[in-house]
C-alpha cells in the first residue's frame, strides 16, 4: 500500500484514524479541517482515551437522556 492509499481524499488526511473515529460514532464530517488535523495527530494512547470516553458517555446517554424526558430536563 502506498502513500497515496492510505491517506483520506478528502484533505489528504490518514483515513484509518478519521474512520476510526466516524464508526465509533463522532461526525468527523462535520469537523473544520483544522479539527480533523487534530484528531489525526493524536497518539495511539489519546486515541484509546477518546474512544473509551465516548463509550463511557454512550453507555449513560440512554440514562441521562430518560430523566429528561421524565423530569423536563430541569436536573440536565
Amino acid at each position: 500500500m502506498n502513500e497515496t492509499d492510505e491517506m483520506n481524499e478528502t484533505n489528504g488526511l490518514p483515513s484509518d484514524m478519521l474512520g476510526t473515529l466516524y464508526r465509533a460514532g463522532f461526525a468527523v464530517d462535520l469537523l473544520t479541517e483544522e479539527q480533523r488535523r487534530v484528531l489525526t495527530g493524536l497518539a495511539p494512547e489519546e486515541l484509546a482515551v477518546l474512544l473509551d470516553i465516548k463509550s463511557r458517555l454512550d453507555a449513560v446517554g440512554p440514562e441521562v437522556e430518560a430523566h429528561g424526558e421524565f423530569a423536563g430536563g430541569a436536573l440536565f
